[in-house]
């Protein structure tokens, strides 16, 4: 089974999603901070984020409070689209590649669900000639599907097309409702659970954020990494 990345069952109305967009386009959406990354414009904004603030599109790793900002209270179906995720949600952020760009060959450290995370995409405006990759395979991604994708691994976009490429990109914390639903999908949860040993400190925050989940599978799941040796130097 495929563990580099999957399409989730569940969508969302891309003339909704698209209606809140236009709620959003007349902000100012600052450049993308990893500006040695991409070529030509890679814009962004926040839906939530660290501060609450819609300008801060920093991912802020190990962050522990998260707000939503103003501008999610002003669109409807994006906060319909979050409330469908029962896991704990970091930042949610809108970003768009204009046409002629490219975000080069990169990877985001410890963004991969063998460390409790999953990065998702829900395209909101696409083009067949946007080509996202993803350890060398091209997703097929349409808008108003949601795909989860290891970003641990070398990612790159090329938008060819003549138009922006938006995204709604959410950022979220493994649970008990994420294993399942990744599972629904075909997902390899166990095996991907055990591919690789973690660190101590990415140990220990697993271990505190399925505690405070406080269900009978995360207390399980929690002293089964407790009582688990050889963490990562």
């Amino acid at each position: 089974m495929e563990s580099r990345f999957i399409q989730l069952p569940c969508s969302f109305d891309p003339v909704r999603l698209q209606a809140d967009l236009a709620r959003c386009v007349a902000l100012q959406w600052p450049l993308h901070y990893n500006q040695w990354d991409y070529a030509g414009s890679w814009t962004c904004i926040a839906l939530r984020s660290a501060t609450g603030a819609a300008n801060d599109v920093y991912a802020h790793p190990g962050a522990s409070t998260w707000a939503n900002t103003p501008l999610l209270g002003q669109c409807d179906y994006f906060r319909e689209v979050l409330s469908f995720f029962q896991c704990p949600l970091e930042t949610v952020r809108l970003l768009a590649l204009a046409p002629g760009s490219s975000i080069h060959t990169h990877r985001d450290q410890h963004t991969g669900y063998a460390h409790g995370f999953l990065r998702l995409h829900v395209p909101v405006i696409t083009h067949p000639e946007v080509h996202f990759v993803v350890d060398g395979v091209v997703l097929p991604m349409q808008a108003g599907e949601c795909w989860y994708a290891n970003f641990d691994l070398p990612h790159s976009v090329k938008n060819n097309s003549p138009v922006s490429r938006v995204h709604l990109v959410i950022d979220a914390l493994r649970n008990e409702w994420t294993d399942q639903l990744l599972a629904q999908a075909g997902f390899p949860v166990a095996a991907v659970t055990a591919e690789r040993p973690y660190t101590a400190g990415e140990k220990a925050q697993i271990i505190a954020n399925l505690l405070a989940m406080n269900t009978e599978a995360s207390r399980a799941l929690a002293m089964q990494l407790q009582q688990s040796t050889d963490p990562l130097n």
